[in-house]
């Protein structure tokens, strides 16, 4: 697939849906606190790489790289997936973590809570409606 500039509405708005029904699902669990914190870390941080599975042909240089919500996702993916989990610095990217959604330093182990990737989707999403749709 070519690099994608612009995102249907419907889309975007399916994807959007996607993630909330994912959410839906584990807020329905249930789960005792014991295993919610076994869980929780794993279960977000592949929904982090679902997220980013639903753009990832999206055309970086419409992405920017000042550190937004859609950079933070680019990095998180990648330390999910290539640096165990750790945050790691891409020298690409402007990434301030006091600036950030989730304000995770470089360095520091990804563990995600459902409040924080609520957060995240958010303004990931927020971020496609303004830069592709």
């Amino acid at each position: 697939m070519l690099a994608m500039n612009t995102y249907p509405r419907a889309y975007v708005a399916a994807c959007r849906k996607r993630m909330g029904d994912q959410l839906a699902a584990y807020d329905a669990l249930g789960a005792s606190k014991a295993a919610a914190a076994r869980f929780e870390p794993l279960f977000f941080g592949h929904l982090v790489l679902a997220l980013d599975a639903c753009f990832v042909h999206r055309t970086r240089a419409l992405e920017g790289k000042d550190g937004n919500a859609l950079n933070e996702v680019r990095m998180l993916c990648t330390s999910l997936l290539q640096h165990d989990g750790v945050m790691t610095a891409d020298k690409t990217i402007k990434y301030d973590p006091a600036k950030s959604v989730l304000k995770l330093q470089i360095g520091a182990d990804i563990a995600l809570s459902a409040s924080g990737f609520k957060r995240l989707a958010a303004a990931f999403f927020d971020e496609i409606g303004a830069r592709f749709v």
